[in-house]
């Protein structure tokens, strides 16, 4: 089947023939389309597959208090190395920020968060989130930056955002124009991906989508009345953010319940969210600081 014929079947209803598509569009992109923005010449980019990312999600801690030591593992099995890794305390919350230095004070931040509420295991919200910020990371641990890249697994989201909310407090007047973006990965692995309009600016959703589009995943815009993200806490101090999802209408009866499991994740759909998440933050990259403003 052609390309083409491969991506007018992702029109059709979601569903298994949806993802097996998907899947088959994404992996015809996984060269040159990524490397130009990804990586500097002579420079092997370093993509996850969706086996991995997977494999990681599986080994979502279901108790609070053993997700940050989670965060640390995974980040360290990536590369990192434990010296790198710093909680910083903030506000009586707890973040894990592996910060990779750029060539200049430009700053990106990717995030996540990383607690969960009581009930369930927090597969989806968010282990998906951290296991692809993690796998993000791994993608450019080799790579030489001219920007500053923040890693951030938030603590305490689900009590208001506060992990978020603390960091940008922290962040003085004079180095706010510094911050060129936020990407914000939270809740992936139940339907295709989307952008939560409400706590994302316009210009890195259009972004988001033109990106999407020149790598055949399939992207929308969407509103979630009531729901709120680690974003919104950059949105108020004007740094552009954005946050990428992929839950389905069916969120309420999933996301803070018991059934939130990991088996409840589709590979698929997480895999998605992650090739999309780490061509934008590639692109990010090498624009000019001020891009996402406009």
């Amino acid at each position: 089947m052609s390309n083409s014929r491969k991506l007018a079947a992702c029109a059709q209803p979601l569903g298994l023939a949806f993802f097996a598509c998907v899947l088959v569009a994404l992996s015809a992109t996984s060269g040159r389309a990524y490397r130009k923005y990804l990586a500097p010449q002579n420079y092997k980019v370093v993509f996850s597959t969706k086996e991995e990312l997977a494999e990681d999600v599986a080994q979502a801690p279901c108790k609070d208090s053993q997700r940050l030591n989670a965060v640390k593992a995974l980040f360290m099995k990536m590369g990192a190395r434990e010296d790198e890794l710093t909680v910083e305390k903030l506000d009586g919350v707890e973040n894990l920020v592996l910060r990779k230095k750029g060539k200049s004070p430009a700053t990106i931040v990717i995030g996540a968060h990383y607690d969960k509420v009581v009930a369930g295991c927090g597969a989806i919200d968010n282990w998906t989130g951290i296991v692809t910020l993690a796998h993000i990371f791994k993608g450019f641990k080799d790579i030489p930056v001219e920007k500053n890249l923040v890693f951030v697994a938030f603590g305490k989201e689900e009590q208001g955002l506060l992990g978020s909310k603390a960091m940008v407090k922290a962040i003085s007047k004079e180095e706010v124009n510094n911050y060129c973006a936020m990407v914000n990965i939270d809740s992936l692995g139940m339907t295709a991906l989307e952008i939560m309009e409400n706590t994302s600016s316009a210009p890195l959703t259009k972004r988001a989508v033109e990106i999407a589009k020149r790598i055949k995943a399939p992207l929308t815009p969407v509103t979630i009345a009531g729901g709120d993200a680690d974003s919104s806490s950059f949105l108020s101090k004007k740094i552009p953010a954005i946050t990428i999802s992929a839950i389905s209408s069916e969120w309420r009866q999933v996301l803070h319940s018991d059934n939130d499991e990991v088996s409840k994740v589709n590979p698929v759909s997480l895999y998605v969210g992650y090739r999309v998440a780490l061509a934008l933050v590639g692109e990010l990259h090498n624009l000019p600081c001020d891009a996402s403003r406009k």
